[in-house]
């Protein structure tokens, strides 16, 4: 099957829709070509808007517009919508809640050889604690437009984190069941439970195989809705499994292991192991070097799940 970066799955979403909704308006800080908006641009150029290196204004803009009655959908990198304009998005987005979507494109360690200053890994913890803020990782191209094409159906504030490069497919498009604010089990299983996001559901599905072949059966929980989390589907992955493992391109701290914790201990305690980036500078490489290094790949959460098994 082929593989179509989430990033661009997003522009063909919009592009379609903005056919017959002219209240839809882009915006993006010097990055349509980093985010697949080329086309966007060309094609929409009344909807579109280019803010420059701005993020804060960016953010801000976008909000003013969707005051006035627009659809916005503010893209940006991840490391530098999430950081440079948080207080933008807590306030006039959030606070103020317009209908802002802020897409934060090369999410997690996607720029991974230029390092730490390009990285988001805390992207998720920054802002899921903002009131008001729901906060998506979608796992491939379908789920990506089956999620913006929710999206434009609302109009509440909303980020949405993607990565920068082509990914396999999770799901098939003739069979593919979506429910905005519901996670999606991609396996069942009943030995133990992978909850994973974004870019950590394919590997998370692919370990779920190697552990089917040793006698492992491994649910495997697609929780693309980091918040508002899936509570149920947490708590029923709790009572129906014997231990839990979660897998995320994001840092320990304030993350979808964070989450997953706090529901299990307050529900129903079991054991919770959290597989993610280190406390630390992130080693340089390319995205899946890292994630080799880290284990965050098939072989080492499977091989996670059988030491704790």
């Amino acid at each position: 099957m082929n593989k179509i970066a989430n990033k661009q799955e997003i522009c063909n979403v919009l592009l379609e829709a903005s056919a017959h909704d002219k209240d839809i308006i882009v915006l993006c800080s010097d990055s349509r070509g980093s985010a697949s908006l080329a086309d966007f641009a060309k094609e929409r150029p009344a909807q579109f808007v280019e803010v420059g290196i701005a993020e804060q204004n960016l953010v801000s803009i976008s909000a003013g517009l969707a005051s006035c009655g627009k659809k916005a959908f503010a893209v940006s990198p991840a490391s530098f919508l999430t950081t440079r304009s948080m207080e933008q998005a807590k306030v006039d987005v959030a606070y103020s809640n317009t209908n802002v979507t802020l897409i934060g494109i090369s999410g997690g360690v996607s720029y991974g050889a230029l390092g730490m200053t390009h990285h988001s890994a805390n992207d998720i913890a920054a802002m899921a604690s903002i009131p008001n803020m729901r906060v998506y990782l979608p796992s491939d191209h379908l789920q990506t437009g089956k999620l913006i094409r929710a999206l434009l159906q609302d109009k509440k504030p909303a980020y949405v984190r993607v990565g920068r490069n082509a990914v396999e497919p999770i799901y098939d498009e003739a069979t593919i069941s979506f429910e905005l604010d519901r996670a999606m089990v991609v396996n069942e299983g009943q030995d133990v439970a992978i909850i994973a996001c974004g870019e950590m559901v394919k590997p998370a599905k692919d370990a779920a195989e190697i552990l089917r072949r040793k006698g492992i059966m491994a649910r495997v929980i697609d929780m693309y809705c980091v918040k508002p989390i899936d509570e149920a589907a947490v708590i029923k992955a709790a009572k129906e499994t014997k231990a839990i493992v979660t897998v995320e391109e994001h840092t320990i701290y304030g993350g979808l292991g964070s989450m997953v914790s706090q529901i299990t201990a307050a529900h129903y305690p079991t054991t919770v192991i959290n597989m993610a980036l280190p406390d630390a500078p992130v080693v340089t490489g390319k995205s899946q070097e890292v994630f080799d290094h880290y284990g965050l790949n098939a072989e080492g959460i499977a091989k996670t799940v059988m030491e704790l098994i």
